[in-house]
């Protein structure tokens, strides 16, 4: 499965700025708990965890479980410290992995 993601990180701020940082990737998140037409079971197939690393500083983790809705929309807060990069990287079941980074510039 090849996954789309989108983030939403402001390209500036000031220093010591609090920031809204917004993650979305696509994934049908399957829960495992579903039978198929003919009664098998849909095996599961979810994300599992999503970290977000600042200059390589993880800055927010989460662990995700078969309750969350497909294509998970993540959003949290942070402060603006130094220009850099910040990345986003999502791992689940079936060796599922992805990865975006964005850059920020700090006045």
């Amino acid at each position: 499965m090849t996954a789309r993601t989108l983030v939403s990180v402001p390209k500036e701020a000031r220093r010591g700025e609090v920031i809204a940082i917004k993650a979305l990737i696509s994934h049908d998140m399957e829960t495992g708990f579903r039978y198929d037409n003919t009664g098998k079971p849909i095996p599961r197939d979810i994300i599992t965890q999503f970290v977000c690393l600042y200059n390589g500083i993880e800055v927010f983790r989460a662990e995700l479980h078969p309750a969350i809705s497909a294509n998970p929309f993540i959003a949290f807060y942070t402060v603006a410290t130094e220009s850099g990069k910040i990345e986003f990287k999502w791992n689940g079941d079936n060796g599922f992995s992805a990865a975006e980074s964005v850059t920020i510039a700090i006045a």
